[in-house]
């Protein structure tokens, strides 16, 4: 997961002050020193920083706090509402509308990675059932058109752009009224970069603007620089109308915090982020979520949002009767493992759910955890179908699990394993049963019907504890009205 280690230290630091015994004012001072500590080494703001610890200790006023209080989750609330909003730049960026065409145009400095986010914006918008398209306006950069038009062909997304014309706004104009007329509803112009961000750069900038008239304009940055994306930002924002900011290689970098936050010090909206090379590894940036999985309290409408485009729209209304039903199979287990490896990278889709980041995948462990469900998958497929549809795990005695190894040429122990892994996945499946079904089996309704008793079975008691057990996740979900603000910490309760 983006920014893991920040994450983990945050949690680190609020688990800490969970397992005192009594919350006073050195345990606090304790658990904010900590979480200072993180923040400063993910490279953010010193100010910022201060003004956060100042704004928790108002809130949290332990002197004034009557007795009855759970002083845990109030400070929980105070850490995770700050956090929110030192990356939230309090507006939100312009959204493309179907059938509509809009310009995108995309700027930025040399080697922030600004190609290969313009094809992973459009590829992203296609899967939405958008009609993207791409303009290769940069004549600077020597190979920028082949690399577009290589990325632009992988993912199955029109183009244009010139080897001979050197006259960037040419191309883009050209490009722009080409697509219009082909009825693509977004055009993605992608402009030049430059080493360092000089007189001709924001000159070229603002004649494409001023060509294309973009609907939006969006700023792409290597996270890799922190805090310094406050000047760079600020410098982009006072040659053209930037209205979003997409910050990239947010994978290998702990200054990753800092470039957020300093974006979002210039009220610029951050609409995604790149967490890796490959077209998949690239993530809308909602704050209320980000913040809640970087805390370990997961993001449950995330994840629904991604099983909803990789299950077809007409098998959701059966996997959400079987999940009410908690009625867990082999079968549905596969099925299930089949989805998790279409999701995505699988850091990022164990990340949204609360407190399964730790538990189901370790740091560094992407790929073996990857091979061991391939591994899973194999050994089912040696099953009969009468294994497959039986949700009796006594059925394998000693004879079935050795044919079953010797047909996926795996050890008879690996079968154990295996089945291990589906008994403790059909306890969690369990804890689903009576879940509310929302009409016409909608799944991004899904997210709506979890009450608090349903979410204190999905959370790992630990956490429950954290929120002072079934009780106080009840009050905190009255108090935040209705449940929607609390689903907002989980990542739900979002409009789509």
């Amino acid at each position: 997961m983006v920014l893991a280690e920040l994450g983990g230290q945050i949690a680190s630091a609020l688990q800490k002050m969970s397992n005192v015994t009594i919350i006073d004012e050195k345990a606090l001072n304790e658990c904010l020193k900590e979480i200072t500590r993180a923040l400063l080494h993910s490279d953010v703001s010193f100010p910022l920083v201060r003004e956060m610890q100042t704004n928790i200790k108002k809130i949290v006023n332990l002197e004034e706090l009557a007795a009855g209080h759970n002083k845990r989750r109030i400070i929980e609330q105070a850490i995770f509402s700050e956090l929110c909003k030192m990356l939230d730049p309090g507006k939100p960026a312009f959204a493309p509308k179907k059938a509509k065409p809009s310009v995108v145009m995309f700027v930025g400095l040399q080697g922030a990675g600004k190609t290969t986010t313009c094809t992973k914006y459009a590829y992203y918008h296609k899967k939405k059932g958008y009609k993207p398209a791409l303009v290769c306006a940069d004549t600077f950069r020597a190979g920028a058109f082949d690399q577009l038009k290589q990325n632009a062909t992988k993912a199955g997304i029109p183009f244009y752009g010139s080897y001979t014309e050197s006259d960037p706004v040419k191309i883009a104009v050209e490009g722009v009224d080409m697509f219009k007329k082909e009825s693509c509803d977004l055009i993605i112009v992608d402009t030049s970069g430059r080493h360092k961000q000089e007189a001709t750069l924001f000159e070229e900038m603002r004649q494409v603007a001023e060509a294309t008239k973009p609907d939006l304009v969006i700023f792409v940055m290597d996270s890799s620089i922190g805090q310094a994306a406050f000047d760079q930002a600020q410098a982009f924002k006072q040659s053209v109308a930037v209205g979003a900011v997409i910050i990239t290689k947010m994978d290998g970098h702990a200054k990753g915090g800092g470039a957020l936050s300093a974006v979002a010090a210039t009220k610029s909206p951050v609409i995604f982020i790149g967490t890796g090379e490959h077209m998949d590894e690239f993530e809308v940036f909602d704050v209320k979520p980000f913040v809640s999985r970087l805390l370990g309290m997961g993001d449950w409408s995330g994840f629904v949002d991604k099983l909803q485009d990789v299950v077809p729209k007409d098998q959701q209304p059966e996997l959400l009767e079987k999940l009410s039903q908690g009625n867990f199979t082999l079968r549905i287990m596969y099925d299930q493992f089949q989805n998790l490896l279409n999701m995505g990278p699988l850091s990022e889709v164990f990340s949204m759910l609360p407190g399964a980041a730790a538990q189901m995948m370790p740091k560094g462990h992407e790929k073996e955890s990857q091979a061991k469900i391939k591994r899973y998958m194999t050994m089912m497929d040696s099953m009969t179908n009468e294994e497959l549809d039986s949700s009796n795990p006594k059925m394998f005695n000693e004879s079935r699990m050795m044919r079953i190894a010797r047909g996926s040429g795996r050890m008879v122990r690996e079968v154990m394993e295996m089945l291990e892994e589906y008994k403790r996945l059909a306890k969690m499946w369990s804890k689903m049963k009576g879940l509310k079904i929302p009409k016409n089996g909608d799944m991004s309704a899904l997210s709506r019907n979890m009450n608090a008793q349903h979410m204190s079975k999905v959370l790992p008691p630990q956490m429950l504890k954290q929120f002072g057990g079934m009780g106080g996740l009840q009050s905190l979900m009255k108090q935040m009205g209705s449940g929607k603000d609390m689903m907002g910490m989980f990542g739900g309760g979002k409009d789509k």
